[in-house]
């Protein structure tokens, strides 16, 4: 007898063999593909169904949940709406709100960057005490998070995490802002912008842009998690920003002298971020200052240079008594 539990059709498979044995296969490779619809399935059994549709957009909005099998699958709930509706879309994470996932990340101070390549060995992933369990373990349990990668380390299997595909990558982000920020639909008409923004080089309308989305956030969420001292939170936030406009962001990325908070790929440009964080008001310009002396002098945005795209550099400093970004230079390369 077979059967799923937690908060999602992906988060805890079980196996009983008797009245008194429970055994945990979510990590079995035999029963990989219990939960989803394989690229078989698709090819016989919804046929008729895949006509007009682009094979390659189905398997990028709706693939990827992975539970070691060789094979990845396909949200069923995802697929079955897709033939329903006609049309892309969120249709999983558009059934709720995982009110209590972003509570738990804001409670341990987790940002978006983190669930993105995070790692977590077989122990943590079988836990169910969610008083003890690890954020990637949840967010694996929950179905928000798959299996990427894995490898033997000092004697135990480490396993590789990340988003299955776009429609989670996507909808988590933009659910985690509206959260946040408390205001949907001020949340999409304010980070809407910025997209057009940066690819104007309206660096000013960016500013703003920013401002007005850091103003709309409750102060509860400095005070009470203690995030509004940490540059990690702004830096998350804006990473959140950008994944949900579906540009190609990159936190933490590494050259020969360091690595840089932010680069995001859009409209053909390369815009590198570094930011700041200052407990005084008037020791912003200062600030600033340092974070495009940083950018400058460790190369950050030298690799895109040849690779023949312009290149911008963007300082940005944050206020901790303000809670909201108090400046930023710019520079091309």
């Amino acid at each position: 007898f077979v059967f799923v539990t937690g908060v999602s059709m992906f988060s805890k498979v079980s196996l009983f063999s008797g009245l008194n044995n429970l055994r945990d296969i979510s990590l079995n490779p035999a029963f990989a593909t219990i939960c989803g619809y394989t690229e078989g399935d698709l090819d016989t059994v919804f046929a008729p169904e895949l006509q007009g549709f682009d094979r390659n957009e189905i398997r990028r909005w709706y693939n990827g949940y992975n539970w070691r099998g060789g094979e990845k699958v396909y949200n069923p709930y995802d697929v079955l709406l897709l033939f329903a509706d006609r049309e892309f879309g969120p249709h999983w994470l558009t059934t709720a709100t995982p009110t209590f996932l972003f509570r738990f990340m804001m409670e341990r101070a987790i940002s978006p960057m983190d669930l993105e390549g995070c790692e977590a060995d077989r122990e943590s992933l079988s836990t169910l005490d969610v008083g003890a369990i690890e954020t990637n373990a949840l967010l694996f349990q929950a179905g928000y998070l798959t299996i990427s990668a894995e490898e033997r380390r000092n004697g135990q299997t480490v396993f590789r995490l990340d988003y299955p595909n776009h429609e989670v990558r996507l909808s988590l982000n933009q659910a985690l802002l509206r959260h946040v920020a408390r205001m949907p639909r001020a949340v999409s008409t304010q980070t809407g912008k910025l997209g057009d923004l940066l690819a104007r080089n309206d660096f000013e309308g960016v500013e703003t842009t920013l401002r007005a989305f850091f103003a709309s956030v409750p102060y509860q969420w400095s005070t009470t998690a203690g995030l509004g001292s940490y540059e990690a939170w702004y830096t998350g936030m804006l990473f959140a920003c950008f994944r949900a406009m579906e540009m190609d962001v990159r936190g933490e990325e590494s050259t020969a002298l360091g690595r840089s908070d932010l680069v995001l790929l859009h409209a053909g440009q390369a815009f590198v971020i570094e930011c700041k964080m200052v407990e005084k008001d008037n020791k912003a310009e200062a600030a600033v200052g340092r974070a495009m002396a940083q950018i400058r002098e460790r190369g950050y945005g030298e690799k895109y240079i040849a690779d023949g795209k312009p290149v911008h550099l963007l300082a940005m400093v944050f206020g901790y008594k303000k809670r909201n970004l108090l400046a930023v230079h710019t520079k091309r390369l």
